[in-house]
């Protein structure tokens, strides 16, 4: 650990001293720092698919003060793909590719990792990353089940660890824009945000069980998951359909949205009563364990409430959005989407207030966000959506889901964070892991 503490130190003294030649914005990349005295932060990629294309192309493509040390993925096909997004001018060196994440968060030369395997590995990954010392960046939701919360907060405060959850719009222009606003009170005192996922949706019919690909570790891909036949659904992208590894849409888009309706509503707590209904009304012989409709209200001790809704049989969305918030004050309202858009509406009358404005119009905060990671590991600055403020927004699915498998309806103690009377709901806040692939002991 002495030479990783060094290590730490140089990234921090060499942010100082770059900081006295520039003026650096809270918003800009790493790479914002400059000064010949920077040296690259070092990363692991763990999980290849998806939205890390999106990550590694972006850092390659802004030349960060990066090196991907590392690339990791149970599916080797994967890596090749990742890796081809690294040309020999953004580094010379070819990272090291492991199939188990073991290699890259034992590796001491490792600043930090990146985590965006399906959700059923982020808390286990991330909490023996901390526990190597690595600071850490997960994909939403940083939880797959509520208690992993509790779990991921104690580790980073254990381990004196930089955690940020995905969740981009964070560090949007658009939202610090917003922000300002709401501050300010133009729509008064916000009393109720709605969040929604209005996107079409289409019918997976059910496929026979197959073997594995030969390029895929398909045990280690289930890791703590329970034991089950490969099945082409259950595995990359649709695996999201299956509460063994996913949240449903609730916690694939939906988080973005409650995200941002904690977010507009300025709560820092927990709800006190949890009202969730959904059904099949669209998407029959749908293979997926989730209903295809989901509706959820959150009452605050305050009286506040949030609401979450989702929709798989609109293609035209809500207020001009397939993903956004409506936050409702006491002076008008404001519509607001990750999109990368606001809407202020003043008075009885709605009168038009003001917008997002064009020059930053669609930006939705994927290069500041990470930047604002990166900039966390030199500084040791607390990260925006750092996992006090994850963790009370993956709760709202965690509840929503939870009170939609048992009563309907459920009371929540904010203070204890356990279920009033119900035993049932309580069961749900945590899962069993299958061996060898335990929950590391924080």
């Amino acid at each position: 650990m002495k030479e990783q503490s060094t290590r730490r130190e140089f990234l921090k003294k060499s942010t100082e001293t770059a900081a006295l030649t520039a003026t650096i914005s809270t918003l800009g990349g790493v790479h914002a720092f400059g000064g010949s005295t920077e040296e690259k932060i070092q990363l692991g990629i763990i999980g290849c698919g998806g939205i890390m294309s999106h990550h590694v192309k972006g850092l390659v493509g802004r030349r960060e003060a990066v090196e991907i040390a590392h690339l990791c993925d149970v599916d080797t096909a994967q890596i090749r793909r990742m890796a081809s997004f690294i040309d020999k001018g953004f580094q010379s060196a070819r990272p090291t590719e492991s199939q188990d994440y073991e290699t890259v968060v034992n590796d001491k030369n490792v600043d930090a990792v990146i985590i965006a395997t399906p959700h059923h590995w982020h808390a286990p990954i991330a909490i023996k990353a901390m526990q190597q010392g690595k600071d850490v960046y997960i994909e939403k939701p940083i939880s797959h089940v509520y208690n992993e919360g509790h779990a991921i907060i104690k580790a980073a405060k254990k381990h004196g660890r930089i955690v940020q959850q995905g969740s981009q719009m964070r560090s949007s222009l658009v939202t610090a824009k917003a922000e300002k606003l709401l501050k300010e009170g133009i729509i008064g005192e916000i009393k109720v945000a709605r969040a929604w996922t209005a996107e079409t949706r289409k019918t997976v019919k059910p496929v026979p069980d197959s073997d594995p690909p030969s390029t895929v570790d398909y045990d280690r891909w289930l890791g703590p998951a329970p034991k089950h036949a490969f099945n082409k659904y259950r595995f990359h992208s649709t695996w999201r359909m299956y509460r063994d590894y996913g949240n449903g849409e609730i916690g694939d888009d939906g988080i973005h949205d409650l995200d941002m309706a904690a977010w507009g509503l300025g709560v820092e707590t927990f709800p006190k009563q949890i009202t969730a209904r959904g059904s099949r009304m669209l998407l029959h012989g749908h293979a997926s364990d989730y209903p295809d409709n989901l509706n959820v209200t959150y009452e605050y001790p305050d009286g506040r409430l949030l609401i979450y809704e989702n929709y798989p049989f609109t293609a035209y969305g809500l207020h001009g959005f397939d993903n956004g918030n409506v936050f409702y004050g006491t002076e008008g309202y404001m519509i607001f989407s990750r999109r990368g858009a606001f809407s202020v509406f003043l008075g009885p009358k709605g009168k038009p207030g003001p917008t997002e404005g064009k020059e930053i119009r669609g930006q939705r905060g994927y290069e500041q966000h990470m930047a604002n990671f990166l900039n966390g590991i030199r500084t040791r600055k607390i990260a925006r959506a750092n996992p006090e403020v994850a963790h009370r927004s993956c709760a709202l699915v965690h509840l929503g889901e939870i009170a939609y498998l048992t009563d309907g309806r459920v009371d929540f103690d904010p203070k204890t964070q356990q279920f009033v009377n119900n035993d049932a709901a309580n069961a749900l806040l945590t899962k069993e892991y299958r061996a060898p692939y335990i929950m590391p002991e924080v």
